[in-house]
């Protein structure tokens, strides 16, 4: 696929102080994390935001956060110019989405000793559901949960951490993080299957505009077709992480 060079008025709106300010969430480690070494953010998300810095012609600030609704945040209130962020409608005010990226699995964590077996035993009355606050899948378990309590807490280790307290029931989060979770410590299994496909996509502040949206969009699917998505996830050792489809590109305000 030939890249195209970016027109300098697009350049500007992507990056109007000189340097292209990318929110990362360290809170997913499956897409971001700290160099053990250098200690900078370093994974899938950090590369793409390079690569796309590098196209816009422009160097890149990293913005670490520790959870996904700060890393939102950050974007929304134009306090960066790109990031990373799990779809969901709740966070559509503000931003504009590409298609995702990548796919991640949403599932349980529950004591070994649980009688639970199956993902939609869980939604019950008495059961409670301990999640990262404004976590994709706290905010898509807000939306389906009808009878069990779901439980915010400041971050995966704490939502993790409630499970192995007895403080609930039940665990939500990332599967790759679960497993580990898992293998990690005899007491807590995974349930089979998943609750939620997490849809990973880059995002741009609403107030960039269409075309900016439409550049973003076009690099994500650039991305994924000339497998750069793809080696990226292989050069990070990210498992149970797929691919996302390709996408028609289509715009649309929000």
């Amino acid at each position: 696929m030939t890249q195209q060079p970016t027109p300098s008025a697009l350049v500007s709106v992507f990056a109007p102080d000189g340097a292209l300010r990318a929110s990362i969430n360290l809170g997913n480690p499956i897409l971001a994390h700290r160099d053990p070494a250098s200690g900078e953010p370093a994974g899938v998300s950090v590369d793409l935001a390079r690569e796309f810095g590098r196209r816009l012609g422009v160097p890149v600030e990293l913005v670490a956060f520790e959870r996904a609704a700060l890393s939102v945040d950050a974007v929304r209130a134009e306090r960066a110019d790109i990031g990373f962020f799990a779809v969901d409608p709740a966070r559509g005010e503000g931003l504009r989405f590409t298609a995702p990226y990548v796919l991640i699995e949403g599932s349980y964590l529950v004591p070994e000793r649980a009688w639970l077996t199956e993902n939609d035993q869980v939604d019950r009355e008495g059961t409670r559901i301990s999640v990262g606050a404004g976590s994709a899948y706290d905010l898509f378990l807000t939306r389906e949960i009808r009878h069990a309590e779901v439980v915010r807490l400041e971050g995966a280790p704490r939502a993790l951490a409630a499970l192995r307290a007895g403080e609930v029931e039940v665990a939500a989060g990332i599967r790759q993080l679960l497993e580990a979770e898992a293998a990690r410590e005899a007491g807590v299994r995974v349930l089979p299957g998943r609750f939620m496909v997490i849809q990973q996509a880059m995002g741009v502040p609403a107030g960039r505009g269409a075309a900016a949206q439409e550049l973003l969009a076009s690099f994500v699917e650039e991305m994924k077709a000339d497998g750069f998505v793809a080696d990226a996830l292989e050069r990070h050792g990210v498992e149970g992480a797929s691919v996302a489809p390709a996408q028609e590109i289509s715009v649309e305000a929000r």
